[in-house]
C-alpha cells in the first residue's frame, strides 16, 4: 500500500506542511488558469509593452508573475495584486477540497503534530479556500507567497523556513508534502522530508527524481499513513 511508503518517514515528523494547489484544492478548476494568465499578461503589457508579449505566451499565472520584476516595481505590484484577487476569486468556485485531502487535514491534526499549509498561492487565496470549507481549525499555520517577492517562490525554501519559524519546529522534524517539482526541490533544499503526490499519470516518475522520499497517487493514503502513526 501506498501509505506503507510513507510509515517510516513519520517516525521523526512533528509537523505536516501541505502544499494548497494540488494536494487541497484544485486552484484554477472553476476559472481556468490560461484565462487568468492572458489577464496578467494584459495588465504587464499595460506597463511594459514588449514584457506583456513575452507573457503572453504563458498559460501559467505564477510565470506571468515571475517575468514582472522585468517592468519595474509598478508593474510587480499591479501584477500582484491582480492575481491575488484572480486567486481568491478562483478557489471561491473551486468546488470541493481534493479527494482525501480534509481526511488527511483531519488525520495529521489528530495525531497531535503541527500543521501549515505552504503555498506558492497568496495566504488570503489558502484562508479563504480554509473559512469558505471549515477547515481553518485544522491548520497551525498559512505561508503563502510573499507579496510582491516571487523569487521567493518555491523552488526557493523561503516558505518553508517560514512555515518552521512560525510552528516553532526544525525543519528536520518537518514533512512536506506537494505535488510539483519544486516542491521537492524546495524540502531538499531546506533538509525536509518530501511526500510527492502524484495526481496526474507520470508525474511520479518526475516527484521520484526530484528527490521526494515518497511518492503516492492519492491523498487518502497519506491520510491513511497518518491515521496509524
Amino acid at each position: 500500500m501506498e501509505s506503507n511508503a510513507i510509515t517510516d518517514l513519520l517516525g521523526a515528523t512533528e509537523a505536516v506542511l501541505f502544499d494548497f494547489d494540488g494536494p487541497i484544492c484544485d486552484v484554477f478548476a472553476g476559472q481556468p488558469a490560461p484565462d487568468v494568465a492572458r489577464h496578467l499578461a494584459a495588465t504587464l503589457a499595460d506597463c511594459d509593452r514588449s514584457l506583456g508579449d513575452k507573457a503572453d505566451g504563458t498559460d501559467d499565472p505564477m510565470e506571468v508573475l515571475r517575468l514582472a520584476p522585468q517592468g519595474g516595481e509598478a508593474a510587480l505590484r499591479r501584477v500582484e495584486d491582480e492575481l491575488i484577487k484572480a486567486e481568491v476569486s478562483a478557489v471561491r468556485s473551486a468546488g470541493p477540497p481534493v479527494s482525501g485531502a480534509v481526511a488527511a487535514l483531519e488525520a495529521a491534526h489528530a495525531s497531535g503534530r503541527k500543521v501549515a499549509i505552504v503555498s506558492n498561492n497568496s495566504a488570503a487565496c489558502v484562508r479563504t479556500f480554509l473559512l469558505l470549507h471549515g477547515l481553518q481549525h485544522l491548520v497551525d499555520a498559512v505561508v503563502g507567497r510573499a507579496p510582491y517577492r516571487p523569487n521567493e517562490m518555491k523552488p526557493a525554501p523561503n516558505s518553508l523556513l517560514r512555515a518552521s519559524y512560525e510552528l516553532a519546529m526544525p525543519l528536520q522534524d518537518c514533512m512536506l508534502i506537494g505535488d510539483s517539482v519544486t516542491d521537492i526541490e524546495a524540502a531538499r533544499v531546506a533538509g525536509t522530508r518530501s511526500v510527492g503526490f502524484a495526481n496526474r499519470a507520470g508525474k511520479d516518475r518526475a516527484l521520484a527524481a526530484a528527490g521526494a522520499d515518497a511518492v503516492v497517487t492519492t491523498m487518502l493514503a497519506v491520510a491513511d499513513a497518518l491515521g496509524t502513526h
